[in-house]
């Protein structure tokens, strides 16, 4: 109980020190682009209601989970391939050099000829900039796979399916979780972009027309509930990552206390 306390006062003790500085730093502004934090507070109800949470939030959420999803299960899959074979990976890794070069939202003109200005597009945008760092934290995770490790797998007949899954994928993983990790914060930033340029509801299109209308207020709390959603889903994925990986960090820890 008390460790879980300690680790919740460092999950919240800075978000609440930047919105106190927040607070008083915006107190007593007149600035009409830079309102109190108290007036986008009080804003922040009135605005985003059950029903403005069902119009924008939900199918923003939603399109970014396809995204993200789409983008996790290629990554993973290319990632293996690539990672496994030295003549595949020889022959990848320059053109997987050029393409995640290439800014995500540069794309997006490209992909609108493509798919259209309907959810397949922003979907499409959000897993074109996400299964970047899946796919190369997948190949690297699969490349590092110890040799001695895979041998013993072979001497006992594990080969196949289950040597992908209980060898190589199970050694991957943390890379693999890592790549993850930062796929979905460029999510985030893609879905944003993605509802931006060509939308009819969303986050990304309700900020805009906020800001269009000199709605500084309302435009603050969506921007606002952008960074909530962020955290939370952060929050979210550490959990998931926790269980699925509990077995990695039993392990460092474990060589924590004995070192």
């Amino acid at each position: 109980m008390k460790r879980l306390a300690l680790q919740l006062f460092f999950v919240l003790a800075l978000p609440l020190l930047l919105v106190t500085a927040w607070w008083f730093a915006s107190d007593g502004s007149t600035d009409v682009y830079w309102p109190p934090l108290r007036t986008i507070l009080t804003t922040f109800p009135d605005v985003w209601t059950g029903e403005q949470l069902r119009a924008d939030v939900l199918p923003s959420l939603l399109r970014l989970l396809a995204g993200y999803a789409a983008a996790a299960v290629v990554g993973v899959v290319l990632g293996t391939v690539i990672g496994s074979y030295r003549r595949v990976r020889a022959v990848c890794e320059p053109v997987l050099e050029f393409l995640r070069a290439v800014p995500p939202p540069v794309l997006v003109p490209v992909i609108i000829l493509f798919a259209g200005i309907d959810d397949t597009m922003k979907i499409a945008v959000i897993a074109s900039g996400c299964v970047w760092p899946i796919l190369l934290n997948t190949v690297e995770g699969v490349r590092a796979v110890d040799s001695v490790m895979t041998e013993t797998a072979r001497s006992y007949g594990i080969t196949g399916p289950a040597r992908l899954r209980h060898v190589v994928l199970r050694s991957a993983s943390p890379q693999i979780f890592a790549g993850l990790r930062q796929a979905l914060s460029i999510g985030i930033i893609l879905m944003v972009i993605s509802e931006m340029s060509v939308s009819s509801n969303g986050l990304g299109y309700t900020i805009v027309q906020f800001q269009r209308n000199f709605a500084i207020p309302e435009m603050w709390t969506g921007i606002l509930l952008l960074g909530l959603l962020g955290f939370v889903l952060s929050v979210l994925f550490r959990l998931v990552e926790r269980r699925a990986l509990g077995w990695y960090h039993g392990l460092r820890d474990t060589s924590r206390r004995s070192s």
